[in-house]
C-alpha cells in the first residue's frame, strides 16, 4: 500500500477497512470538546446533540463496512476526565458502532512499553502517533510511512489481547 495521505484527516477520509486508536493518557481535557468536559464537571446533563458530528462520521464508516475501535489503557480510580470520557464519550459513541476496550492496569503491570504512546493505526498499515502536552492539550499527529506499521501492529495486538470489552468493564467498574 502506498501512503498518499499527508494528514490525520486524510487518513480518516481514505481508510478502507479499519481505524484503531490506542489511548494511554488519563487526561485529554484540553483537547476536543472542552466545553462538554466543563459541563460534565459542573454536573450538568449531557446535551442531546453531544458529539453529533463524530457520531455521524462513525455511523457512516460502520455502515460502509469499516471498523472503528479503541483500547484505552487506564488505572482506577478514574480521573475526572476519564469519568467524563467513558460516561459521555464511550457510552455515546458506542451507539454509532464504535467499539471500545479497556486495558485496566490497576492491579497488573501494563503489557505495553511506555513508548507505545497514543496513536491511530489505519488499515493495519499506516500509523499516526499522537502527541499531547502534560496538561492534555493535543499537540500534533505524525503520519508515518507504512513500513513503520509493524511496531504499532504489535502494540495494537498486545493491547487487544489484554483488554476487555468496555461494556463488561463498565458494568463492573463504571461510576
Amino acid at each position: 500500500m502506498i501512503n498518499l495521505a499527508r494528514s490525520l484527516g486524510d487518513l480518516f477520509d481514505t481508510f478502507e477497512r479499519e481505524a484503531f486508536r490506542l489511548e494511554t493518557l488519563d487526561d485529554y481535557s484540553r483537547s476536543g470538546n472542552t466545553d462538554a468536559f466543563r459541563a460534565f464537571a459542573k454536573g450538568e446533563d449531557k446535551p442531546d446533540d453531544y458529539n453529533a458530528e463524530w457520531l455521524t462520521e462513525v455511523r457512516d464508516y460502520v455502515s460502509s463496512g469499516r471498523r472503528m475501535y479503541r483500547v484505552h489503557v487506564l488505572t482506577r480510580p478514574l480521573t475526572p476526565y476519564l469519568r467524563f470520557e467513558l460516561r459521555w464519550g464511550y457510552c455515546t459513541n458506542a451507539t454509532a458502532g464504535e467499539e471500545f476496550f479497556i486495558l485496566d492496569v490497576t492491579d497488573q503491570p501494563s503489557p505495553l512499553p511506555d513508548s507505545a504512546g497514543d496513536f491511530w493505526l489505519f488499515d493495519s498499515a499506516t500509523p499516526a502517533p499522537m502527541y499531547y502536552a502534560p496538561d492534555g492539550k493535543f499537540l500534533r499527529a505524525d503520519v508515518l510511512p507504512d513500513d513503520q506499521a509493524a511496531e504499532f501492529i504489535r502494540y495494537r495486538d498486545t493491547a487487544l489481547a489484554h483488554a476487555v470489552p468496555f461494556a463488561d468493564w463498565w458494568a463492573k467498574h463504571g461510576e
